[in-house]
């Protein structure tokens, strides 16, 4: 894949211009270069860190918590990595694996209170007078 201006990257993922540029301020995903003319330009390995920052977000894992899953995620993929660099990585991992695990099960919950809701809504006498 080429790289990607920002309009095209939010296009792809999803995600607004507006935040994409919030998480390049915050140090979250930074675009890999530049045009000359300062424009931001994302390479593949870019917009598959912001899919997974996109996929944490219905989570509600902070942006802090975001940016340590990347580094951990970005230490394991370098082959310079010290071995105890990857041993913290791959504990911050499993951390966030038992965490989400933890999180999905309260959004079925949740979910699963939404429908209830809606049954017995859809339950009740409807007036449109």
């Amino acid at each position: 894949m080429r790289e990607m201006k920002i309009g095209e990257v939010a296009e792809h993922t999803g995600l607004s211009v507006r935040t994409l540029r919030h998480y390049d301020e915050l140090g979250i995903v930074t675009p890999s270069s530049h045009t000359q003319g300062g424009f931001r330009l994302y390479s593949t390995s870019d917009v598959e860190q912001l899919l997974l920052v996109r996929r944490m977000k219905p989570l509600e894992f902070s942006l802090e918590e975001m940016r340590r899953f990347l580094e951990a995620t970005g230490t394991l993929g370098r082959d310079d990595a010290t071995p105890d660099a990857r041993h913290d990585a791959a504990v911050t991992v499993e951390w966030f694996r038992d965490e989400t695990v933890s999180r999905l099960a309260r959004l079925r919950t949740r979910v699963g209170y939404a429908e209830e809701f809606l049954a017995l809504v859809d339950e009740l006498p409807h007036r449109t007078d």
